[in-house]
């Protein structure tokens, strides 16, 4: 059953060099017709179940004018939210205003996620994005002064022609601003985006790793808990959502390009407008199998700094992972750490997590 739910604005006012998301130009009919089918797609799909997470994300959801977001609230209305919910929404610092904010307040909203990147001029320059560094501020202040205590920041490296000491400078910015939660992205070149077409090639990967170890180590000190491969927070903090991603838990995704995940079955919408519009939601149904259920489990739990619980691995499955994966070595390389229960990859070596999972899942004993 499930407790979470990611909801899907594709509109941009300009679109990134490196994004590979479902995404649209902002247009103000289109965005009116989009709002009108998310409606029916929700009201056909959703179950009543109470919900401990939604989040909205982009796309830029911040794009919409006042009048589309309070569609928006009114659409989510429909929606069953717990006492404790976290609700979330995305944003551009360039698109919100005080008005928005206060809106957003009304509606429930509690944390609200920044795409900042970068403060480097030519970095943003490269990533297509405009930035006032005054505006982030008065948006933080104004965010605080309504009342909004969860706030995160999107940190973006390993860019081109970034240096460690660019790098530095965006961290002491961050820093300075004292919110909750950092998530950190190093550059993925994807396909069909600008810089793929613009043959743009990745820094080295031990450029990689430094400027990797280094956000880890800033964070590390000014009391940010690593909870997750890219993820930093406050105490109590951590994003309630994106971990129900890496528990390998079930969710609703709903609008264009959404997945969700619900009886075992991976769902994921079509990127097509026109078929959306025309209620053709659905691009492709996977039914999970229960050996595919247990992979996905290792390779999203393992992105976390608690790991596997084995306990609850056993609850889940009727099977003990050593039983089905031979670790061994792993543990005895230090790569995994077998601790109270629980089997995690040390901090020391996520940088190379991708490796450790293949291996491990590798490792599987034929019956």
């Amino acid at each position: 059953m499930p407790k979470f739910c990611y909801i899907h604005i594709p509109f941009c006012k300009s679109i990134c060099s490196y994004c590979d998301f479902c995404k649209l130009y902002y247009n103000e009919e289109l965005v009116d017709k989009y709002l009108d089918a998310l409606a029916e797609e929700i009201n056909s799909k959703y179950k009543n179940e109470s919900l401990e997470t939604i989040y909205i994300g982009g796309g830029t959801p911040s794009s919409l004018n006042i009048k589309q977001l309070e569609k928006l609230f009114k659409i989510l209305e429909r929606l069953t939210k717990s006492n404790n919910i976290e609700y979330t929404i995305e944003g551009n610092i360039e698109s919100t205003d005080i008005n928005k904010l206060k809106l957003y307040k009304e509606n429930g909203i509690n944390r609200l996620s920044f795409g900042l990147e970068t403060i480097n001029k030519n970095n943003l320059n490269f990533l297509n994005r405009t930035l006032n560094i005054k505006k982030v501020q008065t948006i933080i202040n104004q965010a605080r002064e309504i009342g909004f205590q969860n706030i995160n920041l999107d940190l973006m490296y390993a860019l081109p022609k970034e240096t460690i000491t660019d790098l530095e400078k965006d961290l002491d910015y961050i820093l300075s601003l004292d919110i909750e939660h950092i998530s950190t992205y190093s550059l993925i070149i994807e396909e069909h985006t600008k810089i793929y077409l613009e043959k743009v090639k990745n820094i080295s990967e031990d450029l990689d790793a430094k400027m990797y170890n280094y956000i880890c180590q800033r964070l590390n000190t000014n009391e940010y808990e690593h909870y997750e491969i890219s993820n930093f927070s406050k105490k109590g903090y951590q994003s309630k959502h994106n971990t129900c991603y890496w528990s390998n838990e079930e969710y609703y995704g709903f609008g264009l390009g959404a997945s969700s995940y619900i009886d075992n079955e991976r769902i994921t919408n079509t990127r097509s407008i026109n078929k959306y519009l025309n209620k053709e939601y659905i691009k492709e149904k996977e039914k999970i199998t229960s050996k595919t259920k247990i992979e996905y489990e290792i390779m999203l739990n393992l992105r976390k700094n608690t790991g596997i619980d084995l306990k609850c691995f056993k609850d889940k499955y009727q099977k003990e992972l050593k039983d089905l994966y031979d670790y061994k070595n792993l543990v005895k390389n230090k790569l995994l750490i077998e601790s109270n229960n629980k089997l995690f990859i040390p901090e020391d070596k996520w940088y190379i997590s991708n490796e450790i999972i293949v291996r491990l899942l590798g490792s599987e004993i034929n019956e």
